[in-house]
This record gives structure tokens, C-alpha cells and sequence, in this order.
């Protein structure tokens, strides 16, 4: 397993029975060899690694062994002193499986250090040791299926006095209370660090900064700290005190200790709703991956303290100890995870992009029959449009340039065409479903409702109909703009868009008989990640205020004028987010073909709009013996099965991240799955055309 040391005479106790490894224990050792058979140790008690009820039931074995070889208890006890003053406990509770900075690039790296390159047990670093020690998924599990009857005994074995603690600090302190103390003030510091940092406090809502938590949490702390501290002293709390117990006394410790508890957790939960108060800024105001970052920092860095508190202050703090120890067992796997590391980035994203998105989203759904035909009105607009933009990249193709150059040309011609249709308010159909899917997710924030879910079947019904009509627009008018373009051309210069051979070349390329059904489901994943380009485009325009800095800055209201800087902000606020994703959509549709050529990735992409005007060209090189063709009808068999899979690929991806950010679970997505397929049976209609208004009665004085 990757991060242990091989097999070899560097490690002479792997594999070894119990007896041997006993008998190579040696508290005077030196530093590496003692680690090293502390991991030889656990891979004994691990066995192979199939059974956690056999792991526990080892640790009793040991304890079976030690509790007869009275020597052997001292020998080990005394070896246990010399690791807790090796390395340092408190900060492995407190820092373990948390990352130092939202870097996503470092922390990839370093997880592939920790996987592929082998981690050295010469360290007096706690934490590395820690996963050398632990660094199966099942010892989680064996440790969680101690009974308390094997922690008491573990307790009784291991249980060291603190050493090094301040003058007032009870004689009867363990060296675990003592960091488990530790560590709660280190977490303690840290959360009060990123409640004062001034882009956290400058968010926060303005009753969460006026009652301003942070400032006294250190405080309650250590009030609960002294209370605590006083039970120890108590006879009837702590055996080991040699002084005459005083029920009075007694019920009054347990007091302070319960209010200072209630006070302290109460100012956690304080700490943590002010914190949280931040996101309703972020979505007003723009989303900043770096501030997220460190609000689930600070949001798990309470449940840490949580967990260290109920080890010192539970009724069962061995059972509660127990718990905590493997909860850092699975933090270290997850720490060593590229799929966590990578949802755990996904995750911000999401939330970083689908915001921005069912905004902008939100306008491309009808709803009712008159939406539905200004829709299909747009749709044919952008479809005029598209037939001018298939002969600007026919044009580009003969011109003989480089496959880059022809791509990067391509790129700039999509680019404009795309902001064209934008900016005259046409629609090219395959753009919206990434935009859509967003707003769409957006309406299941309240799942746990018994109508949410219908209602959202019913947007869905509207969604799908509203990209039935954009493609059907789109393609409709294409075909036969494109036809006349080229017979224009023909009539002017005495030749059609493009000739024979390049109409047959465009006739096989759409035949459903070739991979065009491939390379349209890789269109769909070019749309969806227009869209991720344009949600964090305009998330990183909101964030920074641009839109204000260009209605307000001195120096831009010079140069424009006050009345045309309103009109430019509003302007850029309105459509930056479908500015970025046109321009990055053509420059990925021109590119990415001929950058995956250059690696020998035989991909293409298949727009279903461009596809459906590049076919009306080719009919109108080839005339009308062409429809004897069969190569024309597998084309025209292609048309709409490309639309499908543009829509439908890039809906899909848009739709997961969205779900992503807004934690909708599994079992919700079954049930919505189920709502569709069940709408899909009683009413297909409804998902291709609006249903016909109800007409209004009139009332009895009107007749």
C-alpha cells in the first residue's frame, strides 16, 4: 500500500506473530525504529484487512497478553511515554484533514506525492505518523467495534500524566485531556482568526458583526476549561484526589461545568450562523471560491471542536475518544483522495457557477403559447443568421489555411455570429439547455414539499417543449436560407457556396451510418462547458463590482459621460454571461477539432443548426438528383438525433453540477426521475406543445 515503508531489513517486524513483535519492543529504541514497530503493531491487529470484528478481537489478545506479563505492561507504558513526548497530539486533533489553502493544483500534487512516492517513518510529525499507522479503510471500522469494556482496559494500560502544563492545571491531568485541551484551543484560535479576517467580517450580515461572537469565544472557553479543571479536583469525579468529598461542593462544580458548556457551545453555534450569514452576500454579490473555502474550514472546524469537547465533558468520553480516533482514520483517506479532492472542488464550482446561471437561464423557458411562438420566432432568426455563418466557414475552409489557423478563423466567425444572434435577441437552440438546466435546479431547494416535485416536473415539461421550438426554429429556417444563400451565389458568380466534392464530403460526414452521433454527445460537453465558462465569467464580474466601477469611476465617467457609463454598466451586466459564452463556445467549436487532430484524437463537433445549414448547401451544389441519394436521407436521419444529443448531453452535465451545488441527494433524484417518466407516460404532448389556455367565463351580468 502506497505510504508504508517495503517489506525489507529496514522493517524487520512486518509480518511478524505477536510474540515477536513483543519481544522487539524497546521504549529506548531509536525514534524511526520505534515508529516502525508501532506499524507493524497495527498491521498485526489489521490482520488482512477483511474483518473489523477480527481486528478488535486482537486488541484483546494483546491485552490478554499484557494483562499476564506484569513487566511487559511496564515495558510498554514506558514506550508509550517516549512516543507522546516524541511527537506532538494536540495538533494532530486539531489541524489532521484540514488543508492549509484553497489551491486546488498544490493540493492535487501533493495527494500524488502521499499516493505514488513512499512516506518515511522518521518523522516526528504526529499527523504523518498517523497515517502510516492507519491507513486502511477498515480501521475505522475496528476501532469504532472496541467495546467500552476494552477501552476501559485500553485507558488503564496507556493513560500517561500530563507533562509540561501551566502552574494552575490539576496534578490529575492526562497527557490526552491535556491535548484534547490543547487542540480545542488551536481550533478555538483559528475559527476567531477567520471570523476577524476583514473579507469574512466586511460580509458578514450586520447583526451577526454587531454581536460580534468571535470576540468572547476564546473567553467562554476558557471558563469552560477552569470548570472542568475543578472537577478534577473533585473526590467524587476523580478517585486519584485524596481529600474528603463535599456533595455541596460537588453539585456545585457540576453546575459551573454544564453552564459553561451551554455558554460555550451556544457561542459556537453563534460563530458558525454568523459565518454562514456571508453566503447571503455571496449570492447577491458574487462568489468567491476562496471565501467558500474557508467558511467550510471554519464550519468543520466546529464539528472538530464539538468532538474534542465531548472527550473531555461526555458522560462516555472513552466511547467518545474511540469515535474521534476513527473519524481521523476516515479523514486520512479522504485526505489521500484525487475523487474527493476533485468533489470537493467540483463542489465549489458548482456553487460558484449554477447561481450565476439560473439567472440567465430563467428567460430561455416558455411557459405559454404566446412565449411559444416568440420563441419559435427567435429560433428562425438565428437560423437566418446560422446559414450566413455556414458560408463564412466554407469560405474560411478555402482559403487553404493550416488546420490551426483554419480553426482559430473559425473560432472568430462562430465567435461574432454567436454575439450577433445575442445582441439582435435570436436564439440558437443549443446554447440554452446548460443555461436552463441551472434555473431548473435552482426550483428544487424545497424537495422535502410534496408539490415541489411536481412542480418542477412541470418546468421541465416547459423546458423541453422550449428546446423543441428553438431547435425546430433553428432548423426549419437554415435549411432553406442556406439553399437560397447558395443559389444567390451561384446567380452572382457564377458558382454555388461550395462544389460537388466538398457537398458529398458534407453528405458522409452527417450520415448516421458514421461517428456524427459521437461527435455531436462532444458538442453537448463544448456547450455545457460554455456555460461553465460564462457562469464564472460573470460570478467574477458581480464579485469584483465591475458593473459599479464602470457606472461610478471618476476616470470612466470622464471618458464616457455619466448618461452612456449607466448605459455601458447595465449593458455589460445585462449580457455579460452570454457574452463569454459565445465567444468561448465558437472559439471551442473552431479549436478543439484542430488541437485534438494535432494530438490524433479523431474528434469533430456536429452543431445541429450548423449541421442543418451545411446540409441545405450541399443540395444546393448537388441539385436536385440529390434527393435519389441515399447518403442524403442517412443525413437528414441524423438532423434530429444531433439535435438530441446537443441538448441533451449538454442539459445532462449542467444539470448534475447544478444538483451539486444545491445538495440534492440520490434518493431525491430517483423520485424525480420517476415524476418524469410518469408525466412522459400520461401527457407526452406536453413535452412538443403548449396546451391551450382555459378560457375565462364570463361572468352572469357580463352575458
Amino acid at each position: 500500500m502506497a505510504g508504508l515503508p517495503a517489506p525489507g531489513p529496514a522493517t524487520p517486524m512486518a509480518g511478524a506473530d505477536l510474540s515477536e513483535l513483543l519481544g522487539a519492543l524497546d521504549a529506548d529504541a531509536s525514534l524511526v525504529q520505534r515508529h516502525i514497530w508501532l506499524i507493524a503493531l497495527f498491521q498485526w491487529i489489521r490482520g488482512d484487512g477483511r474483518s473489523a470484528a477480527a481486528a478488535a478481537g486482537r486488541v484483546d489478545i494483546l491485552l490478554d497478553v499484557v494483562d499476564v506479563r506484569p513487566q511487559l505492561a511496564e515495558h510498554l507504558r514506558a514506550w508509550w511515554q517516549v512516543l507522546l513526548d516524541t511527537v506532538d497530539e494536540a495538533t494532530l486533533l486539531s489541524d489532521y484533514g484540514f488543508a492549509s489553502r484553497n489551491a486546488f493544483i498544490s493540493e492535487l500534487m501533493e495527494r500524488l506525492h502521499r499516493k505514488l512516492l513512499p512516506a518515511t517513518p522518521e518523522t516526528v510529525d504526529a499527523a504523518e505518523l498517523f497515517s502510516l499507522v492507519l491507513p486502511s479503510p477498515v480501521d475505522a471500522l475496528w476501532i469504532e467495534a472496541l467495546s467500552p469494556a476494552t477501552l476501559e482496559r485500553l485507558a488503564a494500560l496507556l493513560t500517561a500524566p500530563a507533562v509540561g502544563q501551566p502552574e494552575h492545571a490539576p496534578r490529575a491531568l492526562t497527557q490526552w485531556q491535556a491535548s484534547l485541551i490543547e487542540g480545542i484551543t488551536f481550533c478555538t484560535s483559528h475559527i476567531r482568526a477567520v471570523g476577524f479576517s476583514p473579507e469574512i467580517r466586511v460580509r458578514m450580515s450586520t447583526p451577526a458583526r454587531a454581536s460580534s461572537p468571535f470576540h468572547t469565544l476564546g473567553a467562554d472557553f476558557e471558563a469552560l476549561r477552569d470548570a472542568w479543571w475543578a472537577t478534577l479536583q473533585d473526590p467524587q469525579v476523580n478517585p486519584q484526589v485524596d481529600t474528603q468529598a463535599d456533595p455541596a461542593l460537588h453539585e456545585a462544580a457540576l453546575a459551573r461545568l454544564n453552564d459553561a458548556t451551554v455558554q460555550f457551545k451556544a457561542k459556537l453555534e453563534a460563530c458558525r450562523q454568523a459565518a454562514a450569514s456571508v453566503y447571503t452576500h455571496l449570492d447577491a454579490h458574487g462568489i468567491s471560491m476562496d471565501l467558500v473555502f474557508r467558511l467550510r474550514q471554519l464550519r468543520a472546524r466546529v464539528l472538530r471542536i464539538r468532538a474534542l469537547l465531548d472527550c473531555l465533558v461526555s458522560d462516555t468520553p472513552l466511547t467518545h475518544s474511540a469515535k474521534l480516533i476513527a473519524n481521523l482514520a476516515r479523514v486520512g483517506q479522504e485526505q489521500r483522495s484525487l475523487g474527493a479532492l476533485v468533489s470537493s472542488n467540483t463542489s465549489l464550482l458548482a456553487a460558484k457557477v449554477a447561481e450565476r446561471s439560473s439567472e440567465t437561464g430563467e428567460h430561455y423557458i416558455t411557459r405559454n403559447r404566446a412565449e411559444y411562438r416568440a420563441m419559435l420566432g427567435h429560433a428562425a432568426g438565428g437560423g437566418a443568421l446560422t446559414a450566413g455563418t455556414t458560408a463564412l466557414k466554407f469560405a474560411i475552409m478555402a482559403v487553404g489555411l493550416s488546420a490551426f489557423w483554419t480553426g482559430f478563423w473559425s473560432g472568430v466567425m462562430y465567435a461574432a455570429s454567436f454575439v450577433l444572434i445575442q445582441l439582435l435577441h435570436f436564439t440558437l437552440a443549443t446554447k440554452q439547455p446548460a443555461m436552463t438546466a441551472p434555473a431548473m435546479a435552482a426550483k428544487l431547494k424545497d424537495i422535502s414539499d410534496p408539490l415541489a416535485v411536481e412542480s418542477f416536473v412541470d418546468e421541465v415539461t416547459h423546458l423541453v417543449r422550449s428546446q423543441f421550438a428553438a431547435v425546430l426554429g433553428n432548423v426549419v429556417v437554415v435549411f432553406p436560407v442556406a439553399l437560397a444563400l447558395s443559389a444567390v451565389m451561384q446567380a452572382a458568380l457564377g458558382r454555388p457556396m461550395i462544389d460537388a466534392a466538398t457537398a458529398n464530403y458534407v453528405l458522409h460526414s452527417l450520415s448516421l451510418l458514421g461517428p456524427c452521433l459521437l461527435f455531436a454527445a462532444f458538442t453537448g460537453v463544448l456547450l455545457f462547458s460554455s456555460s461553465i465558462v460564462a457562469g464564472w465569467v460573470e460570478n467574477w464580474f458581480v464579485l469584483h463590482r465591475l458593473d459599479s466601477a464602470i457606472r461610478y469611476n471618476p476616470a470612466i465617467t470622464r471618458a464616457l459621460g455619466t448618461a452612456r457609463a449607466n448605459r455601458w454598466a447595465h449593458f455589460m451586466r445585462q449580457n455579460i454571461s452570454g457574452l463569454a459564452a459565445n465567444i468561448s463556445l465558437g472559439f471551442m467549436l473552431g479549436l478543439v477539432p484542430a488541437v485534438l487532430a494535432f494530438l490524433a484524437v479523431g474528434l469533430d463537433v456536429r452543431h445541429v443548426t450548423l449541421s442543418a445549414g451545411q446540409l441545405g448547401a450541399a443540395c444546393a451544389s448537388l441539385g436536385w438528383d440529390v434527393v435519389y441519394a441515399p447518403a442524403l436521407w442517412w443525413a437528414v436521419a441524423s438532423i434530429p438525433l444531433i439535435g438530441v444529443l446537443n441538448v441533451g448531453v449538454s442539459f445532462y452535465l449542467a444539470f448534475r453540477v447544478a444538483l451539486t451545488a444545491h445538495n440534492v441527494s440520490g434518493l431525491d433524484r430517483t423520485h424525480i426521475r420517476h415524476a418524469i417518466w410518469q408525466r412522459l407516460r400520461r401527457a407526452p404532448g406536453s413535452f412538443f406543445w403548449p396546451a391551450p389556455e382555459p378560457q375565462l367565463l364570463p361572468k352572469p351580468e357580463d352575458a
